[in-house]
């Protein structure tokens, strides 16, 4: 059913929920546009909490969240074992997947050992749109920088390459910004792009089409070598959403 959709890939810097002293954790509007990416009146969502180990309180919260909006949703856990006995069918069947934050290493790790990077790949040609925030965001790329490996940051580069750039996310926070600009400028990682907290990086296919952000401060950036061994950063302005 979405074999005439062009793929797309919301790859969010990170704060794509909001939090509400009334309605615990809201949805940002980088959520709806992920939303209307599948041109579905009610999208089918489900979304994935891999990478912090799937504890209930994350996956409570992410339902409380997504059913704020019109959709229907569920999710994959694969902890303690997976909760979908059919998850190639049961991927295939959505309109939209979403990544969690936290272990990008680790969750990459499991989803080799369950063959869950290859069911995401397939429903990427299908024309699923994949998104996500921070470790949600990193994993479609190369690689980038992570904490995944202890409070150091660290270059990952056995990212999924679906997209055939780096990524850097938290790219106004953390300190990652001039690792991942060490790691381009020296070769470890390719050219990419990276997103400050509530931007998120829009591609259709493999290429990069523009930023978006509910913040008017947020700013995305194409990072590349400079040609001596450093790296240069361009400055995206992203379209701003309500």
């Amino acid at each position: 059913m979405h074999t005439d959709a062009q793929p797309h890939i919301l790859a969010i810097g990170g704060g794509a929920f909001l939090q509400s002293p009334r309605y615990g954790y809201m949805p940002s509007p980088l959520i709806r546009y992920a939303l209307d990416l599948t041109g579905q009146d009610r999208p089918r969502v489900c979304f994935l909490t891999t990478a912090t180990g799937d504890p209930p309180d994350r996956v409570g919260y992410a339902y409380a969240a997504f059913t704020q909006l019109d959709v229907e949703v569920s999710h994959l856990a694969l902890f303690p074992m997976p909760n979908v006995e059919d998850m190639r069918g049961h991927l295939l069947g959505q309109d939209l997947i979403y990544v969690f934050g936290g272990s990008v290493a680790n969750m990459l790790a499991l989803w080799r050992l369950h063959g869950l990077d290859e069911i995401l790949r397939a429903a990427w040609r299908d024309g699923i749109v994949l998104a996500g925030e921070s470790a949600g965001a990193l994993c479609w790329h190369v690689g980038g920088t992570t904490d995944s490996f202890g409070p150091r940051l660290r270059a990952l580069t056995d990212g999924m390459a679906l997209l055939p750039y780096s990524c850097g996310v938290h790219y106004d926070g953390e300190q990652r910004r001039p690792l991942l600009q060490r790691l381009v400028g020296e070769g470890t990682l390719p050219a990419g792009y990276a997103a400050d907290e509530g931007v998120g990086l829009h591609y259709v296919g493999t290429e990069f089409v523009q930023a978006v952000s509910y913040r008017e401060a947020g700013r995305a950036y194409l990072v590349e070598p400079d040609g001596s061994g450093g790296a240069k950063e361009t400055a995206i302005e992203p379209r701003v959403l309500k």
